[in-house]
């Protein structure tokens, strides 16, 4: 995702360019905040809540703690409070194989239309 000799390694991907693919059921709507953060605001419907400390564990395919919502093969969209988690989370994610996108925050999901569950 991150490129340091300059450009960029994915296709940027907006918050309302995932809203748009989650409604056809083509990404991962992945949530790296706390159990706490979405208690108290929900998270994207039809995502994926895996704390950003767990998701070397959860999302490692070949780990005994796979988290199986989690498929390399498909694309995953990963948000947090404001965008800090979720590019952590996404540099685990690429290095694990899989094709991921920060969206920023979970106020950018719902900015972009998209629905909340609770």
């Amino acid at each position: 995702m991150f490129n340091i000799f300059g450009g960029s390694a994915a296709k940027h991907l907006t918050a309302a360019d995932a809203v748009a693919l989650a409604a056809k059921g083509e990404i991962t709507l992945l949530d790296v905040r706390e159990a706490g953060e979405v208690a108290a605001s929900g998270t994207a419907k039809g995502g994926v809540h895996i704390p950003l400390s767990m998701v070397p564990l959860k999302a490692n395919p070949k780990g005994p703690d796979h988290d199986k919502r989690l498929n390399p093969a498909k694309p995953v969209a990963v948000f947090c409070a404001v965008g800090g988690r979720a590019g952590q989370a996404a540099q685990v994610l690429s290095q694990l194989g899989y094709s991921v996108h920060n969206i920023g925050g979970f106020g950018d999901w719902v900015s972009a239309g998209g629905a909340v569950q609770r």
